[in-house]
């Protein structure tokens, strides 16, 4: 599967994953870490070696469920589509990574629709994406996209005692994020 888009008039594909993207989506594995550690003040998050997740996930849904985009040669983003062993209805875009320099071009957009089409063609009836809460950016993205049913909520309880910010109600109950 291939499909071409555009970016201020530059060709970017999107095409199935190759061995040889291997370091390239490593790399942007580590600014999504990064990233998370800003957002939650924790540097521990990108801490050595967190581009061995990559690897992980790599190994979790092979490598005909994740596709990169290809800016001028260049691996820019990717995507990863991970479905149930348990149930053939969901799916989860997970992760999904644009290089920082190229964000706000249409890649991350192109690699959501990319994916959702290929869970389609799979026979997912329910694709859903899982951004962290604080990530104001990503919902906002993914609002955008398409993503506009809330199906669950995941809460959590901190055992750690760390500060978290105050200030998301939903159906008039308070949580932190």
């Amino acid at each position: 599967m291939r499909r071409t888009g555009s970016v201020n008039r530059t060709s970017f594909s999107i095409r199935s994953y190759r061995n040889s993207d291997r370091n390239a989506c490593r790399k942007l594995w580590r600014q999504l870490a990064e990233k998370h550690a800003q957002i939650y003040s924790d540097p521990n998050i990108a801490k050595n070696g967190v581009e061995d997740y990559f690897d992980q996930h790599l190994k979790r849904v092979g490598p005909r469920r994740i596709w990169v985009a290809v800016l001028n040669a260049e691996v820019v983003g990717f995507v990863g589509l991970v479905t149930s062993a348990d149930s053939e209805d969901d799916g989860e875009i997970e992760p999904l990574i644009v290089h920082r320099d190229h964000r706000g071009r249409g890649i991350g957009k192109g690699l959501t629709v990319f994916a959702a089409e290929a869970a389609k063609k799979l026979g997912v009836k329910y694709v859903t994406v899982r951004p962290v809460a604080r990530n104001i950016e990503a919902l906002g993205f993914f609002r955008n996209a398409g993503f506009d049913t809330v199906g669950r909520i995941e809460l959590f309880m901190d055992l750690t005692g760390k500060e978290w910010k105050k200030g998301l109600e939903l159906h008039g109950l308070k949580y932190e994020y």
